[in-house]
C-alpha cells in the first residue's frame, strides 16, 4: 500500500514538471528538459555524397518575445556516411549566416551554400552529424529577428535537444557551434547561454557580426571615401548597397518583439521604400539577401551616377538618417546584442579575413582581445588577404581539426 501511494505521487509529481525538467533525467546540462521534436520529412532540394540522408526537422523553441510561448522552427539535420560510433553521434551545429527575411530565403528550402559544402563535406567524412538550424522566423510563421543573440542561441540549443529527443542514445550528447557572418555572432552567442551545458564543447565564428552601430555609422563612411579615392567606385557601391541590407533586416527584425517598431523612420524619405522589401507585405515574403542588395546598388547608382563620371559621393547617398543610432529601440537592440561582452567557458576559434569589408578585420580584432581580457580562451585566426566569404573556407582545415581536438568524433578510423 505504502509502494502503491510512493509510485502515485511520483507520478503526480513527474506529470506536473514534465514541462520543466524529465522527471528522473540529467538537468544539469542547461539545455532545456520539455520535449520539443515535432517531426522530420527529406530534404530534397541538393545533395551531399558524404551524407546518408539529409532531413529538414520542425521542433519548438522559445519565441523572441521571451513571454514562454513556444514557436516552431526548422534545421536541418545531415547524417554521416559512417558507422554510428559505439557511444553515439556528436553533432556539430551549423549557424548560417545572413540570407534575408522571408520564409523562401530558409536555407532548408534552398540548395546548400557553397561554403557550407566545404565544411560539410569534411565534417561528414570525420562522422559528425550536423544540425543547421533555419533560426526563428525563417521558414516558419513570424517576422525573423536578425541578430538577436538570445533568439539565435535558442535555436541552436533547442535543435539539439529536440535532436536528442528523436535519437536518445544514438547522440553522444556532446556538440560545438561552429558559423560565419550573422552564424559567427550567433554561434558566440550560443557559447554564451549555452555556458552551463557540460556537453558543450567549443565554438568557432568566421567573421562574427559585432559593432554594428559603430560600422555603419563610423567605419562605413570612411572605408567607401577611401575605396572611392582608390578608383574603386563599384565596389564602394556594392560595399554600401549590401551595408543597408543589413540594416534594413536588423530594423525589421525588430518589429518581431517590437511590433509598434517604425523602422521606416530610421532611413531616408529615398532608402525607406527599399528598407521595406526587407519585410514585404507581410513579413513572410521578404527580397533575400542579394535581391535586396541588388535593390540597394540601383538605387545607389542613379543617385551617384556612372562611375566614370559621378555626381556625387557614394558616401552621401542617403539611407541611414543622420542621428539613427539615438532611435531608442536601435540603441537597446545594439547594446542587448552585442557578442563577446562576457567571459566564455569554452575555447572559441575566431577566423577573419584582412580584407573583409563587410565585418573589418580591426573590428574582430578588437573582439577578440576583449573575450582573451575577459578570460576566455580564444584562437585568432587572421586569414591575409581574405575577404568576408573567403576566410572560413580557407582555413577549413584548422576549423575542422579545432573541433576534432575538442570533441572527437568517435569514430574510429
Amino acid at each position: 500500500m505504502k509502494n502503491g501511494f510512493k509510485k502515485t505521487c511520483l507520478a503526480v509529481i513527474c506529470s506536473m514538471t514534465l514541462l520543466m525538467t524529465a522527471c528522473g533525467g540529467d538537468d544539469s546540462s542547461g539545455i532545456p528538459q520539455e520535449r520539443v521534436f515535432i517531426s522530420e520529412q527529406p530534404y530534397t532540394r541538393d545533395t551531399l555524397t558524404e551524407a546518408s540522408s539529409i532531413q529538414v526537422m520542425r521542433y519548438n523553441m522559445p519565441n523572441v518575445r521571451g513571454n514562454g510561448e513556444l514557436v516552431e522552427a526548422t534545421a536541418m539535420v545531415f547524417y554521416p556516411d559512417t558507422p554510428r560510433p559505439r557511444n553515439g553521434w556528436r553533432v556539430v551545429v551549423w549557424e548560417h549566416g545572413t540570407v534575408g527575411s522571408g520564409d523562401p530565403c530558409a536555407p532548408s528550402m534552398n540548395i546548400l551554400n557553397p561554403r557550407f559544402r566545404v565544411l560539410a563535406q569534411s565534417l561528414l567524412e570525420k562522422g559528425y552529424v550536423i544540425v543547421a538550424p533555419d533560426y526563428e522566423g525563417l521558414g516558419t510563421p513570424g517576422i525573423h529577428p536578425y541578430l538577436h543573440l538570445n533568439s539565435a542561441a535558442q535555436a541552436a540549443i533547442y535543435a539539439v535537444r529536440a535532436f536528442k529527443d528523436q535519437q536518445g542514445n544514438n547522440f553522444n550528447g556532446a556538440w560545438v557551434s561552429v558559423g560565419q557572418s550573422q552564424g559567427g555572432h550567433a554561434s558566440l552567442a550560443t557559447a554564451q547561454i549555452a555556458d552551463n551545458d557540460r556537453n558543450y564543447k567549443a565554438a568557432v565564428a568566421a567573421a562574427p557580426a559585432s559593432s554594428l552601430g559603430y560600422i555603419i555609422d563610423t567605419v562605413a563612411p570612411r572605408a567607401l571615401d577611401d575605396l572611392v579615392l582608390r578608383g574603386q567606385i563599384d565596389t564602394a557601391k556594392d560595399v554600401y548597397a549590401e551595408l543597408l541590407a543589413y540594416a534594413a533586416y536588423v530594423a525589421v527584425g525588430i518589429k518581431a518583439y517590437e511590433p509598434d517598431f517604425v523602422y521606416q523612420n530610421i532611413f531616408s524619405e529615398r532608402a525607406a521604400p527599399i528598407a521595406e522589401k526587407a519585410e514585404g507585405t507581410t513579413g513572410e515574403n521578404g527580397l533575400c539577401l542579394t535581391d535586396l542588395i541588388a535593390e540597394f546598388r540601383l538605387d545607389i547608382d542613379s543617385f551617384v551616377g556612372p562611375s566614370n563620371l559621378p555626381r556625387a559621393r557614394v558616401a552621401d547617398y542617403p539611407g541611414l538618417i543622420d542621428n539613427f543610432l539615438q532611435n531608442p529601440s536601435v540603441n537597446r537592440f545594439l547594446t542587448a546584442n552585442e557578442p563577446a561582452t562576457q567571459k566564455i567557458n569554452v575555447p572559441v576559434m575566431i577566423i577573419q579575413g584582412t580584407a573583409d569589408l563587410a565585418v573589418p578585420f580591426d573590428v574582430t580584432n578588437a573582439l577578440q582581445l576583449r573575450l582573451k581580457n575577459l578570460g576566455t580562451n580564444v584562437t585568432f585566426v587572421p586569414v591575409e588577404g581574405a575577404t568576408h566569404t573567403e576566410a572560413i573556407v580557407l582555413r577549413n582545415t584548422e576549423l575542422v581539426n579545432f573541433i576534432q581536438l575538442r570533441m572527437p568524433s568517435g569514430l574510429n578510423r
